[in-house]
């Protein structure tokens, strides 16, 4: 009873923030991402032990993190009609909470590789709803590339689906790699109690539909001037919360400076970020490698990453 699974991180485009039921880890509405590759997160899931056990990169993963994965294990246990403990080893291709999505990866990796050392044939969908509860980003990194999770009351209505487009090929990701430690959680905590939360959730659906145009239609300008704007969103909503936290930092507002003086030349480029420092600078193939020696020249480190799919099945385990 093993397998091995892989997935790719998201980027967050229209970024949901705040949990409705943080037992289910089910939003208060509904959220747009891609994933991104080559960045990847591969785990390996035997059952048959007498306690569960979950290695990252080589260590211990700490008591939340291994709190998440036994919720997904428990769930996909109770599917299955077992009753022993898994051995889990994880290994991520790029750095952890500082940003990037990794809680995604990890929990689709585990979901699928769970559930096939599990015998379970589950549908991306039902596995989009396990691994929801681990993450609620990685329901979306089941489904991979533009992916749309759709926020409901009801646990296995809360799931992703994929957004049909035509020039995810062009997309390049370039990565502003700060490293700063972040905990998404402590925003989420946070994030209904600030005054401008009722003025996200009006604003939020129709972002949301506009998003979903734009990517169907192909139009890059709009999808990511749309992604820019809800950065902007998500970071006023968090920072006027009761602790008043502010995950930017200097080299954060370097990047969005530059995104802009760039854009103002005629480069296609739009900025975006999650609950952390790191920045996306969203551009096109052409000017990708212009972007990043810009970036690289501010003295902060870049990455060129691509549109990736859904999580699969690996080829070989980690041990």
């Amino acid at each position: 009873m093993k397998a091995t699974a892989q997935a790719h991180p998201i980027q967050g485009l229209i970024k949901y923030h705040g949990l409705r039921d943080t037992e289910y880890n089910i939003p208060y509405h509904d959220s747009i991402s891609i994933c991104t590759t080559p960045s990847k997160t591969r785990t390996t899931v035997e059952f048959g032990y007498r306690r569960d056990s979950c290695l990252v990169n080589g260590a211990e993963i700490d008591s939340e993190g291994y709190e998440r994965a036994t919720t997904v294990l428990n769930r996909i246990r109770s599917l299955a009609g077992i009753d022993t403990s898994a051995r889990v080893v994880s290994e991520n291709t790029f750095e952890s909470n500082v940003g990037l999505g990794a809680s995604a990866s990890a929990f689709a990796a585990l979901t699928l590789a769970a559930a096939t050392a599990a015998k379970l044939e589950l549908s991306r969908k039902e596995l989009s709803a396990v691994a929801r509860r681990g993450a609620t980003s990685a329901a979306r990194s089941i489904t991979g590339g533009f992916s749309h999770l759709r926020s409901d009351r009801c646990d296995e209505n809360c799931v992703a689906e994929p957004i049909a487009n035509s020039f995810d090929e062009d997309i390049r990701i370039v990565v502003g790699l700060v490293s700063q430690y972040k905990q998404t959680s402590h925003a989420h905590r946070e994030t209904p109690q600030s005054h401008l939360f009722d003025g996200r959730l009006a604003y939020i659906h129709g972002a949301l539909a506009e998003m979903r145009e734009a990517i169907q239609n192909g139009n890059f300008k709009s999808t990511f001037a749309l992604a820019e704007q809800d950065s902007l969103s998500l970071l006023a909503v968090t920072m006027t919360g009761p602790e008043g936290w502010i995950y930017w930092r200097p080299e954060t507002l370097r990047l969005l400076s530059l995104t802009r003086r760039l854009r103002e030349n005629g480069i296609p480029v739009f900025f975006s970020s999650d609950t952390g420092a790191t920045a996306y600078l969203n551009t096109t193939a052409e000017h990708a490698g212009k972007v990043a020696n810009e970036v690289e020249a501010l003295g902060i480190e870049s990455r060129i990453w691509q549109v990736g799919g859904g999580a699969k099945i690996a080829d070989y385990h980690l041990f």
